[in-house]
């Protein structure tokens, strides 16, 4: 089977394409910067994640009305087509990354109005798992690496786990120590958020698997029994 490579594509298609990995970045760096003002307590990166929203929301716009012009242009053939969907998935599934994000930098903010709970360490962990997810994906998507998208496709379940335990250890802690309810509230919708961008980061990789082949990924999404019944 031939790839189309990058080099391949027509000059419009490419600056599509282009764009998409500008509107990833600045989702990547929101989701990093969430993660990073929910551990260092800082309201005031928080509020800049939330501010950079609008940013992502309005490429979203721009990206779907230029899609739409080149689909109409390039009428003939499968692969314009299929060139148009990915951009329209792609952009839906950042869009989505960047809402999550900023979902993160509201409930920092609520957090810094407490003491400190030393569980948000575990957010770390999985918000740098996300991250890199997010980034991987992103880089294959401008690579046309198949490989790389299945690794990050296979890599779901890892924050899936992360999440799950989480999960256990804040309800733990709640019956512990009530007076932690509210702060384990907010980190456990925190982690629900980092796990619903791997989600995302999913849909990205089984979109490049789409691209490059032609076909769906005929696998069951490798999910833990307690992620696929949903905790939140």
């Amino acid at each position: 089977m031939r790839v189309f490579a990058r080099q391949d594509f027509p000059k419009d298609l490419e600056a599509l394409v282009s764009d998409v990995a500008r509107m990833g970045g600045v989702a990547e760096s929101m989701v990093t910067d969430a993660i990073s003002a929910v551990m260092r307590r800082d309201s005031l990166l928080a509020r800049a994640v939330i501010d950079r929203d609008s940013r992502v929301d309005t490429a979203q716009r721009g990206l779907e009305r230029r899609v739409v012009s080149f689909m109409a242009e390039r009428q003939t053939g499968p692969r314009p087509i299929r060139e148009g969907l990915g951009v329209w998935r792609i952009t839906g599934d950042l869009e989505r990354v960047a809402d999550l994000a900023k979902n993160i930098a509201k409930r920092s903010e609520s957090l810094n109005q407490s003491d400190p709970i030393q569980l948000s360490r575990s957010i770390e962990r999985m918000g740098r798992l996300a991250a890199a997810q997010l980034k991987d994906v992103l880089d294959a998507y401008s690579t046309r690496d198949l490989g790389q998208a299945i690794g990050v496709w296979r890599q779901d379940e890892d924050i899936d786990a992360h999440y799950n335990a989480l999960v256990r250890e804040l309800l733990t802690y709640m019956m512990e120590d009530p007076r932690t309810i509210s702060r384990c509230t907010h980190l456990m919708f925190i982690a629900k958020n980092i796990e619903r961008i791997g989600d995302h980061c999913t849909n990205i990789a089984e979109t490049v698997h789409y691209l490059v082949t032609g076909e769906e990924i005929a696998e069951s999404r490798p999910k833990s029994d307690d992620a696929e019944r949903g905790d939140l």
